[in-house]
């Protein structure tokens, strides 16, 4: 539930504090008075557009603040969002500057506007006044059915199939109309991946063979090195491992005599053991190294044959390998996608995917229809259209992501006249009582805590309004309702009821809202029954209309 709103600099007003209770609330004002304001700070604090036309003329930002009460389904939002807070509930904050620069909070925290827009979803529930003139849009009239009836997975499961289902059959004709230059593209791809296969190029293949190119094309000269190397360590006339190891032997003397000489020791003894090891390996290595011309012969014609591929398919020599897979994997998507028995055996059995899940939410829909056109003909008698009847139709339509029918509002306004679309019979005022009348039932299947109505009662008078009252505040006794409204009927129905002026000082103009007590309501009620001039029966008359 909402229980305060403030709103700082927004369009014509400088500072308003309000406080709201349960129930039913209705504002009330002169016409250009600004009533409608409260409702855009509200949506602006839940998400809604702004930009900096929003700004009070000479102010640096509009700020607009929402606090909201706790609930379970709020609470565990707020939880999952990390924006809860230890007192519970939430603090919706928007700042919009003179730029034109937007910030969003949410219980103190940053927060961007879609977190705004959909934490205010499960908050508010807005009715504008023109909602009559969208029900006259057969898209409008679906939308509205699916979501009375919670059909939202359903609807989404059959948009997703007839996606996949279409995405198909495009591939498919695409191949019927293009089957020549896939043919073309596939014996391409086919010599590619032959050409690879045959050569077999192994991930790390290039690196080696190059190392082992360069060691026999070397070979002479690694064999010269390597048995100089061993003679001057152990097999010339004074190799360098005898001497140490004399010197060694004379050191170890030496240190007897002074062990101040034994760090030499020390340092020298390593030394002599990794020239032993030197000459292991490189005995060793003179056994395995050998001239073989014709190997080197081999590995150069690998070589080759390898560059000439890295050249041909314009990829590095060490990325052949992963060409073959890339390659390979066209060729088979190819190869799949132009075999046309298989490619129209999938699209019959995706497109009978998405009848089944059609043909389920027409099954949803008809039932939901039934329930709803049975409540709002119900309601239509209510509302000074007795006899009258309202039905939804489900016009079989061909396959579309929504369905397989077109949703289409019916009415008869009189008794014994057969139902007709909305948008060619209903005259303006029975459009508004129809459009109220969905718009409360509708409300009432819905979970949201807060609800708003602007100016829906627009076009309707008399008797009729006096039952528009009672339907709001009827729906007020489950949930938090806000009413914009200039029937004095409807405002005498509310719990709570807030006068929106507008006064001009010092060349500027500024609007206000103040809660009225029953003095202030009675004047108030009597304004809006005779206009500029109250009297005395105008009052009596207000009263009247509060007391009932």
């Amino acid at each position: 539930m909402l229980r305060t709103l403030s709103i700082r600099d927004f369009v014509i007003v400088d500072v308003i504090e309000l406080e709201f209770a349960p129930g039913f609330s209705v504002f009330t004002g002169e016409t250009g008075a600004g009533k409608s304001i409260l409702i855009d700070a509200l949506a602006l604090a839940l998400g809604g557009r702004g930009d900096a036309s929003v700004v009070r003329e000479g102010a640096a930002k509009a700020d607009i603040t929402a606090e909201f009460s706790a609930s379970a389904e709020l609470d565990a939002w707020l939880a999952e969002n990390e924006f809860s807070n230890e007192d519970g509930g939430a603090l919706l904050r928007r700042v919009i500057d003179n730029a034109g620069r937007s910030k969003a909070f949410i219980n103190g925290i940053v927060a961007t506007a879609t977190q705004l827009r959909e934490l205010g979803e499960k908050l508010v529930d807005i009715h504008g006044q023109h909602a009559h003139q969208s029900l006259l849009k057969t898209d409008a009239q679906r939308v509205l059915l699916d979501n009375q009836a919670g059909l939202q997975d359903e609807v989404k499961a059959v948009a997703a199939a007839y996606k996949t289902w279409r995405a198909l059959a495009r591939q498919r004709e695409e191949f019927e109309t293009n089957a020549k230059n896939v043919l073309l593209e596939r014996e391409r791809l086919e010599w590619q991946v032959g050409e690879l296969e045959k050569l077999a190029v192994k991930p790390g293949e290039w690196t080696d063979i190059s190392n082992e190119h360069s060691r026999l094309s070397h070979a002479a000269s690694l064999i010269e090195g390597a048995q100089e190397a061993l003679s001057l360590i152990s097999e010339a006339d004074t190799p360098m491992l005898s001497q140490l190891s004399s010197l060694n032997t004379r050191i170890g003397k030496l240190v007897d005599l002074d062990a101040g000489l034994q760090p030499v020791l020390d340092a020298l003894e390593p030394a002599r053991i990794q020239l032993q090891e030197a000459v292991y390996t490189l005995n060793d290595y003179l056994s395995r190294v050998e001239l073989d011309p014709a190997r080197l012969r081999e590995v150069e014609v690998r070589l080759e044959n390898i560059h000439s591929a890295s050249r041909k398919f314009r990829v590095a020599a060490d990325d052949l390998p992963q060409e073959l897979e890339t390659l390979s994997a066209q060729l088979k998507q190819l190869a799949d996608a132009s075999d046309l028995d298989a490619l129209r055996a999938q699209e019959e059995k995706l497109k009978a995917a998405y009848t089944s899940a059609a043909q389920k939410l027409t099954k949803a829909r008809s039932k939901a229809a039934k329930a709803l056109g049975d409540a709002v003909t119900a309601a239509m008698q209510e509302l000074s259209m007795t006899g009258g009847k309202f039905a939804i139709a489900l016009q079989p339509c061909e396959p579309a992501s929504y369905g397989l029918e077109q949703i289409e509002f019916m009415v008869a306004a009189h008794a014994g006249t057969t139902p007709r679309p909305l948008a060619k019979v209903a005259s303006g005022g029975e459009l508004a009582r129809i459009a109220l009348a969905i718009s409360v039932i509708t409300s009432s299947a819905t979970a949201t805590p807060t609800l708003i109505f602007d100016e829906v009662d627009s076009g309707i008078g008399g008797g009729v309004a006096e039952v528009v009252g009672r339907l709001l505040r009827r729906l007020g006794q489950d949930r938090q309702v806000l009413c914009v409204t200039h029937l004095p009927q409807v405002a005498s129905q509310a719990n709570q009821h807030f006068q929106v002026s507008k006064q001009s000082s010092n060349g500027k103009t500024a609007s206000s809202i103040d809660a009225l007590d029953s003095n202030a309501r009675v004047e108030e009620i009597a304004r809006m029954l005779g206009g500029l001039e109250i009297t005395a029966t105008t009052r009596s008359h207000a009263r009247e209309l509060l007391a009932n």
